[in-house]
């Protein structure tokens, strides 16, 4: 079993230095960074600069379904007529909303720890216990974006009429299938621009993780900062990246807006 988990684990190293944008084969850093400070392998901070990036672009991609999957239940629970559903969800969004997004991730990273190592002592397990700091991220980011989104979501919900539920159940369907094939259509067509500024939100609350040791775009131009004394220059490249990560997510959500209007005329 090890064994295939290194196998996948050099598989997907190697696919990672393939496609990798800045230092791949065909890298922006190795073409045009060559002499410089963004050089790759060792003559330069290409390498690490191009690993935050990576981790950047695939915490916010984690997190993104864990945020849309919470935020719709959330969503529905706000909707429910069950009195202790909607009090429960309605405490959820206060709190998530309210808090600063670091604290957030403060409580999660420190006090997942404290939780996972009490719970190990009532097994006679006295060692140290250390959270992943990817998932302690994905999940603090997570808590966050679902609050949010499951406010865009109640919204779209509203702006949907009763009679779509009415006519599914005219048809015959089940509340699952009418939810499936009726409102989540119309759903997503309705809430995409208000997640899609949740998204750029997200992309941005992403450099958060960097004050719990996660090597992101922000740490690790930080660090390259530090040691050459060239600040201006590498935290430039970080707001590089970070707009050129925005530019590509409006290119994205402008194409599935598009895609859901054309799908509402062909109705």
């Amino acid at each position: 079993m090890s064994g295939l988990f290194a196998a996948l684990s050099s598989a997907v190293a190697w696919l990672a230095s393939v496609i990798d944008p800045l230092c791949g084969p065909i890298g922006i850093f190795r073409l045009f960074g060559s002499g410089t400070l963004l050089a790759c392998d060792n003559a330069g901070w290409g390498d690490e600069i191009s690993y935050g990036f990576m981790i950047t672009a695939t915490l916010a991609i984690a997190t993104l379904p864990v945020g849309l999957v919470f935020g719709f239940f959330i969503a529905l629970a706000k909707q429910s007529e069950e009195r202790s559903l909607r009090l429960a969800s309605n405490i959820y969004t206060t709190i998530f909303r309210g808090l600063p997004e670091l604290l957030t991730l403060f409580i999660v990273y420190y006090g997942l720890q404290i939780l996972v190592q009490q719970f190990l002592a009532s097994f006679g397990y006295d060692g140290p216990v250390e959270i992943n700091a990817f998932v302690a991220g994905m999940i603090a980011l997570g808590v966050v974006f679902s609050a949010y989104c499951s406010e865009v979501l109640l919204s779209a919900f509203k702006a949907i009429p009763r009679g779509q539920y009415e006519a599914g159940d005219a048809l015959g369907f089940h509340r699952g299938k009418t939810m499936r094939l009726i409102i989540l259509p119309q759903l997503v067509r309705i809430a995409l621009p208000g997640l899609g500024n949740l998204w750029m939100a997200l992309l941005k609350d992403t450099a958060l993780v960097s004050v719990i040791g996660l090597p992101d775009i922000l740490r690790q131009t930080g660090v390259a900062a530090r040691v050459s004394k060239q600040a201006f220059e590498f935290f430039a490249v970080a707001c590089l990246l970070f707009l050129i990560l925005a530019m590509l997510s409006s290119i994205v959500f402008s194409a599935l807006e598009r895609w859901t209007k054309r799908s509402e005329a062909g109705r």
